[in-house]
């Protein structure tokens, strides 16, 4: 069987996670796969069971994306880059990749370049010719120096990559509206469409309570951050309750520090409207059962709506002059998909009526290529073939 290495580093909120381990489900059946981990474990993460997963000792960063740090602290950062570094050349040479998929780098991730340069020069030097490919979003975050920028990223493509995968929809968002030089790009360049989640076969049994009411479910992703949308959403819940008969699932993310999520459960002690829980691996689920669905409006949130065709309101992460969830949102409500939250609308009289608002409203649908999934390994298939092809000669 073909065997494919698959390198995944998130470092703030899960998203990148939670899309490169929907496109390796859809690679399971034609590769053998090894996905390394360096951030954050999330118990309870649904993984499929074929795949072979190397958690190398997780790094993240700051709310400012100003600087690295392990997880564990009783760890040192600089030993740590070290033996990751050398365990993704042991891992490399050990298991021997027809692909080699790298999610994000060089388009963002450079931080990380002290142990992917070297795995990409590894491969290189490999008599292999593993193909390597890199993963990556509609929307890349945009940087001061961004010529220079640029620059440095169509070289590190231009060496090292045979492959980018652009996991969007060109009739929706085309790369260049955030990367300006894909035509100087000498690797293959293909969309796949967006990477969407599929439920899976546990079947969720909602209380009958629930189900007789409007449900609002609220979630923040990973929960390092939108903490202020969670602050909000509890202080409204008490003025909804005198309005509408509802009741609100709220999920705080696995990353969310252990002091804030106790001070929500106690700011939402006495509300009878509300129940406040963590995490779970079914959420697609409770979002195909709600009529209306408050979020951050993240990569896989955003799809996740799209695929159920949800209400939603959805509030832009800003932090680190981020513009990828704003411009995606502003464009679906543009569209009349969704509603964008803004600032000044976090007061919870103003949010009570938005929500009011929303849960009466029917969304517009658009058509949009939502067969990331197929289509990556469709892609990945494809450039396996051709170095089979040649090696053959």
């Amino acid at each position: 069987m073909k065997k494919l290495m698959f390198y995944c580093q998130h470092i703030l909120g899960m998203g990148h996670l939670v899309r490169s381990m929907e496109i390796v489900r859809g690679l399971t059946k034609d590769f053998e796969v090894c996905f390394i981990n360096g951030g954050q474990v999330v118990d309870d993460f649904d993984i499929p069971p074929d795949v072979q997963v190397v958690n190398l000792p997780a790094i993240k960063t700051d709310s400012e994306f100003k600087e690295l740090q392990v997880v564990d602290t009783t760890q040192n950062l600089e030993e740590i880059q070290e033996y990751r570094k050398l365990k993704l050349l042991k891992i490399f040479e050990q298991f021997q990749p027809d692909c080699l998929i790298i999610e994000l780098f060089p388009f963002g991730r450079r931080r990380f370049s002290f142990e992917l340069i070297p795995l990409l020069e590894s491969v290189k030097a490999s008599r292999k010719n593993t193909k390597v490919i890199c993963s990556l979003r509609d929307i890349v975050v945009t940087k001061q120096d961004q010529a220079r920028h640029e620059e440095k990223v169509c070289k590190l493509m231009n060496k090292y990559f045979d492959m980018l995968l652009i996991h969007g929809d060109s009739q929706f968002q085309k790369l260049e509206e955030s990367f300006s030089r894909v035509s100087d790009l000498k690797c293959e360049v293909h969309y796949t469409g967006y990477v969407v989640q599929k439920t899976n076969n546990l079947s969720i049994k909602l209380s009958e309570d629930i189900l007789e009411k409007p449900l609002i479910l609220v979630s923040v992703g990973g929960g390092r951050f939108g903490h202020e949308l969670l602050d909000c959403v509890v202080k409204t819940s008490t003025i909804l309750q005198k309005r509408i008969p509802h009741q609100i699932l709220m999920f705080t993310g696995p990353f969310m520090p252990e002091e804030k999520y106790t001070q929500l459960q106690t700011m939402a002690d006495g509300c009878k409207n509300l129940k406040i829980y963590r995490y779970t691996s079914n959420f697609l689920k409770y979002m195909e059962a709600a009529d209306l669905s408050i979020s951050m409006a993240g990569y896989n949130t955003t799809m996740n709506i799209l695929t159920t065709k949800v209400r939603a309101m959805i509030l832009p992460f800003t932090g680190n002059d981020d513009r990828e969830q704003a411009l995606r949102s502003q464009k679906l409500e543009n569209l009349g998909i969704v509603d964008v939250i803004h600032a000044s609308e976090l007061i919870p009289d103003i949010f009570a009526e938005k929500v009011i608002t929303c849960l009466n409203k029917q969304p517009n649908q658009i058509k949009i290529d939502l067969e990331g999934v197929i289509k990556t390994a469709n892609f990945v298939n494809q450039v396996v073939e051709k170095k089979h092809v040649i090696a053959s000669y």
